[in-house]
């Protein structure tokens, strides 16, 4: 077949779908990925993959260029003319879906959340609703990562007889392996995200200025893209000793190899994060919120602990919890959660699920 896959962003597609690629390619399907340019293209075009860039403004709300992108998609898939599309992310799940419906194209869309456009109360979730509703009507199926995103469609009568639960994005167990839990000279925990008001990063900062000084053993680490107005502060606490922070970071499984825990604190309405499964994976326990793309991962007291939202205190608790246990108990820890993520959220359920969705087309 000729399939296109479609997303906001070539990292994300390479980096949680290119176990889905390689095996269509295995399977002598013809594979074009539509995003835009990115650092991880070439590395796409690299496994056999057809490329079209187009521009998506991931987080704005202009019509005008919104409806841009609904025309370029639809020229670009009326002249590819796929078999099947498979489409990640919000806008180009609502605009690819609707030009799929008008070119009669078979569609498979992945909800990874719902964004805070669409959780938050107003104008922008009734839009996004209507949108979806219209943009739904013909798709072949619908992927949900948590049951709590699937409810919300299932109460707005959206595309209801077409859902279906994933287990997020799944993790790659075979890069992603159980290494040496470290030694009890330091503890060390990390933030992995995009450091932003609703992944927790305050929550975090707040607790690693509190435990660094009541506890000097310990050592909070943060990877991810700092957004402009945490630069100075995270700058400042660098200076400080207070964390350490990396920037970007490729190869993740190299940097948990020498954490004790990854810290989570988000609120942010995520579909099922891949921090918690890629930690879980080597052997790390975590410490996240109880809430939807957390909960289904995190076992409070057997893998981690649970926070609550937005409470830096109640953070400190549970890291403190965590420095109390002894380094076996940690390990032992780190072991249910590698365990967990074998038995449910190996990569690989992901793609049989997209396998058996496409034989069927």
């Amino acid at each position: 077949m000729n399939i296109a896959l479609i997303g906001n962003s070539d990292i994300s597609i390479y980096t949680y779908r290119s176990e889905l690629v390689e095996r269509l390619i295995s399977e002598g399907h013809h594979v074009t990925v539509i995003t835009p340019q990115g650092e991880r293209v070439a590395d796409m075009v690299a496994m056999g993959c057809d490329y079209i860039e187009t521009k998506v403004d991931r987080h704005g709300t202009n019509p005008i260029k919104d409806f841009g992108l609904l025309k370029n998609y639809y020229k670009i898939l009326k002249k590819m003319a796929p078999d099947v599309v498979l489409s990640y992310t919000i806008k180009p799940n609502i605009y690819a879906s609707m030009v799929c419906g008008w070119l009669k194209i078979p569609i498979i869309v992945n909800v990874t959340g719902l964004g805070t456009a669409v959780e938050e109360r107003g104008w922008k979730q009734v839009v996004t609703t209507m949108l979806y509703r219209i943009a739904f009507k013909k798709v072949k199926t619908v992927f949900f990562q948590n049951s709590e995103n699937q409810q919300f469609f299932v109460d707005r009568s959206i595309a209801v007889d077409k859902h279906k639960l994933l287990p997020g994005s799944g993790v790659n167990l075979q890069r992603f392996k159980v290494s040496e839990y470290p030694s009890n000279e330091k503890i060390r925990f990390v933030f992995v995200s995009r450091i932003m008001k609703e992944k927790g990063i305050d929550q975090y900062l707040e607790a690693a200025q509190y435990i660094t000084a009541k506890y000097p053993q310990t050592e909070f680490h943060i990877c991810g893209y700092c957004e402009e107005e945490y630069k100075n502060q995270i700058s400042n606490l660098t200076e400080n000793n207070c964390v350490i922070y990396h920037g970007m970071v490729k190869d993740m499984s190299e940097v948990l190899s020498n954490i004790h825990c990854t810290v989570h604190p988000t609120y942010y309405p995520e579909g099922l994060s891949n921090v918690l499964l890629e930690s879980l994976a080597t052997g790390r326990p975590i410490i996240t919120t109880d809430r939807a793309g957390c909960r289904e991962v995190v076992e409070d007291g057997i893998n981690g602990f649970v926070c609550r939202q937005k409470d830096s205190e109640d953070l400190i608790r549970q890291i403190e919890k965590f420095i109390s246990l002894s380094n076996e108990e940690r390990k032992q820890m780190g072991l249910a959660g590698r365990a967990k993520v074998e038995r449910e959220f190996d990569r690989q359920i992901v793609v049989e699920r997209y396998i058996r969705e496409l034989e069927e087309i």
